[in-house]
């Protein structure tokens, strides 16, 4: 008789109480399951439309455990095809970007169109005269590609429901990110990459995690009243919201400048011109309501189950995959306006640095914490659990809570085939930008 398996979660809406196993983190098993449940059947992020600027402009990149290419072919249709010559295997595009009309595999020379189309290859003669009419022999596309808003996803689940009803209610903060701009989001030039030793749920929750910034990052906090003067800690109030199918946000106000449209007195004359040129710009667009809740209100939001969009002093878009239970590697690019001059966008690119880089403020905080965390987890006969349960008991739970954590880890149950678990508390309705949670 097999055993039962093993609880992941122990949920107690009475006591308020929501706990981790510790396992979760450590467990090579479990990991496996998360390829084939998660990273093999939900939506994953691709890329973005920006990165795409003309007909046969293409980037390779890793994504779910597979290598890919993501191009835009002849007739500006988008594609995305496994890296994989269809003769013996071996990668196809090895530059990391550029643009071509062909793909040529250097093994033996077999050639691809942009389309994915095996066009020629040294010897065609020796080959049948139907070789490839089925066409087999073409680059292998991906299951499923679909965009919102110009963030492109995959899935390697050809069933998958479609993009836009997995995304739910995270339809409502790609809005809010998109309508930054009148005349498109970019991605800037420049990837930042590390790994951290350390469980990839690990940073799922601390990229959403209100509840650690005042004690992990008090540098940073005393830096910002030293060089603003006028902002202080206490300036972070906000909210947790359940998006739907796992993703979840914390949207709240904090202080610091957002290039979007939130000045800082550090900022100077100029700086305040400028926002306000981009807050009119805004407001002409959205009405003043919407602009204000775009330009004033931080965001930190999960598109389950590893796409996290840090829309903060600049907008960071960041995604992580396991190589191990205990290593993960890690993949940043920083989004702004196309139409962003050149002060504003030299301001986001310092604060890209400044806070979220790997040798920022924020990220070598992090990272030194994730990786306790996981050398803890070395006493889990002991202590086998984590508390998630911060403000379960509340209908309207803040920023500091850990609401949206637990959002994620109901997700991940589920998804993992966990037994049912007792339902949270309805949420409040959906807040406007001027009601913080207390």
């Amino acid at each position: 008789m097999n055993a039962p398996a093993p609880a992941y979660l122990q949920v107690d809406p009475v006591k308020g109480l929501f706990r981790v196993a510790r396992r979760a983190f450590t467990d090579a098993e479990v990991l496996e399951r998360e390829r084939s449940e998660i990273f093999d059947r939900c939506w994953l992020f691709l890329g973005h439309g920006s990165e795409l600027k003309r007909p046969g402009a293409f980037v390779t990149r890793p994504v779910g455990g597979r290598n890919l290419i993501f191009n835009k072919d002849g007739e500006g249709r988008v594609r995305a095809h496994m890296n994989a010559c269809t003769h013996r295997g071996a990668t196809v595009v090895r530059e990391r970007s550029g643009t071509a009309k062909f793909f040529t595999c250097s093994y033996h020379g077999w050639v691809f169109a942009a389309d994915g189309k095996l066009r020629d290859l040294p010897g065609i003669e020796a080959y049948g005269p139907d070789f490839n009419d089925d066409g087999q022999s073409n680059l292998v596309p991906v299951p499923r590609l679909e965009q919102y808003r110009d963030f492109w996803f995959v899935c390697f689940d050809a069933g998958a429901q479609p993009l836009k009803d997995y995304l739910a209610g995270a339809t409502e903060y790609l809005d809010l990110i998109a309508d930054q701009s009148d005349k498109g989001m970019e991605l800037v030039g420049g990837t930042q990459e590390y790994s951290i030793r350390a469980n990839w749920k690990l940073l799922v929750e601390n990229s959403f995690d209100g509840y650690h910034a005042l004690s992990t990052h008090s540098t940073y906090f005393d830096f910002l009243k030293n060089a603003n003067g006028a902002l202080s800690q206490g300036n972070v109030f906000g909210v947790a919201r359940d998006l739907g199918n796992g993703h979840a946000c914390v949207e709240y106000t904090a202080p610091w400048g957002r290039p979007v449209a939130n000045w800082v007195p550090a900022w100077g004359d100029r700086g305040k011109a400028e926002v306000q040129t981009v807050l009119e710009r805004l407001e002409a667009r959205h009405g003043a309501e919407r602009a204000d809740r775009i330009a004033r209100m931080s965001k930190n939001i999960l598109i389950f189950p590893n796409l996290v969009i840090i829309d903060v002093m600049s907008l960071t878009l960041r995604t992580f995959y396991p190589r191990s239970p205990d290593y993960m590697e890690v993949t940043a690019w920083s989004l702004a306006p196309s139409e962003e001059n050149e002060w504003m966008r030299g301001n986001r690119l310092s604060s890209f640095l400044e806070f979220l880089g790997p040798g920022g403020f924020a990220t070598p905080d992090d990272v030194e914490m994730l990786e306790q965390c996981q050398k803890g987890y070395r006493n889990l006969k002991e202590a086998g659990w984590n508390d998630v349960s911060r403000g379960m008991l509340k209908v309207e739970p803040a920023t500091v809570d850990e609401h949206q954590i637990r959002v994620f880890w109901r997700r991940w149950h589920e998804r993992l085939g966990g037994a049912p678990l007792p339902p949270p508390l309805p949420q409040a309705p959906k807040p406007e930008a001027a009601v913080l949670a207390k």
